[in-house]
């Protein structure tokens, strides 16, 4: 209640792209007294076993809050069972113009449309590796398309996720294929069956080649794909061995916003996140699970804000969840409340 409070009164009031670099400075400067407390009281919630690995928990940070792998560790300590970093490019890129942040506070939502603003494959590897391997957290690495790469040009779209897998899959629990942020001209495009398959196919070879062990693979798909799409997918998946589906990035619907319309207007293009997304990403959720069958591992995401929230994903048919949204607007104890929940 006291971080909402200060969230709704003095957050709001400052710009959202500075108020998260502020926030997760102060996120990585008290991971000592963050990850005291997290070993004095234990770590929260059930052990999940799933692409081959034990999660300590359900519940993971979903890629985007930290897209250069700089703060893995003290996020873990707030009770985050894997942290998914990204979404991570061949080539570093700033990203679209600022600002490209905003919140919508009456949807408990935001819009971003940062456009895949990262220090690029080769840095982030370097600085992975640095890190080492760490016992307590499963570390996801989600890489998507540089921008001046065009999608039309398949040879170069593969050639650029390659780097990226071949240079980072190395360092990673697991590999996430993101093809669904509409904020990269042509991206979603990548999300037909068609080209997404020999995509897939051709970073699951560069990965066996980069690493000795076999890491597992998915794929993020967006929500407003539509239902036979979801369902192409997910036959997809199951024929060329995907260890699983992400369900799912953010959209471009501004359907049944609270918000006024002149305000969404003003906020312009990008994709939302929050609450709004929860029916559509439960609904993509059940459709894969209904597809795929028991076996697949599926991580649902999106809107996920209460307890009942979590549970709800996880009845129909969520291997794992991941939130990023709700953890803006509920705080930095809303991990193991979750968690917590959950297991009760």
């Amino acid at each position: 209640m006291i971080y909402r409070a200060l969230f709704d009164h003095v957050l709001t009031r400052t710009d959202p792209e500075r108020a998260h670099h502020t926030a997760f400075r102060a996120i990585r400067a008290g991971r000592p007294v963050t990850a005291l407390l997290a070993r004095s009281v234990g770590a929260p919630g059930t052990p999940v076993q799933a692409l081959g690995l034990t999660f300590p928990n359900v519940l993971g940070l979903a890629a985007g809050f930290d897209k250069n792998a700089v703060g893995i560790d003290a996020l873990a300590a707030l009770g985050f069972g894997h942290v998914e970093i990204g979404t991570v490019t061949g080539e570093g890129q700033p990203g679209n113009p600022t600002p490209r942040l905003f919140r919508l506070p009456e949807d408990r939502a935001v819009v971003n449309r940062m456009g895949f603003n990262n220090d690029g494959a080769e840095v982030v590897a370097a600085r992975l590796k640095a890190r080492g391997r760490r016992p307590g957290v499963v570390l996801g690495v989600n890489i998507g398309k540089t921008k001046v790469v065009p999608d039309d040009d398949q040879a170069a779209v593969e050639s650029d996720y390659e780097k990226s897998a071949r240079l980072l899959s190395p360092y990673a629990d697991y590999l996430v294929v993101n093809v669904s942020s509409p904020n990269t001209p042509g991206l979603r495009n990548l999300q037909a069956v068609e080209k997404l398959q020999p995509l897939l196919e051709h970073v699951r070879r560069a990965a066996d080649q980069a690493r000795d062990t076999r890491v597992p693979l998915l794929v993020k798909i967006a929500p407003d794909l539509a239902d036979e799409d979801v369902l192409g997918v997910a036959d997809m998946a199951l024929a060329i061995g995907l260890d699983g589906i992400i369900a799912t990035n953010t959209t471009i619907s501004r359907a049944g916003l609270r918000t006024p319309t002149s305000k969404v207007q003003e906020v312009g293009a990008g994709g939302l996140s929050g609450r709004p997304l929860t029916d559509r990403s439960l609904e993509v959720l059940r459709l894969l699970r209904g597809r795929v069958g028991p076996d697949l591992t599926l991580i649902g995401v999106g809107g996920i804000t209460t307890v009942a929230d979590a549970q709800a994903r996880l009845d129909a048919g969520a291997t794992l969840l991941q939130g990023y949204t709700a953890f803006i607007y509920e705080g930095p104890l809303w991990p193991r409340r979750i968690v917590k929940g959950v297991a009760q």
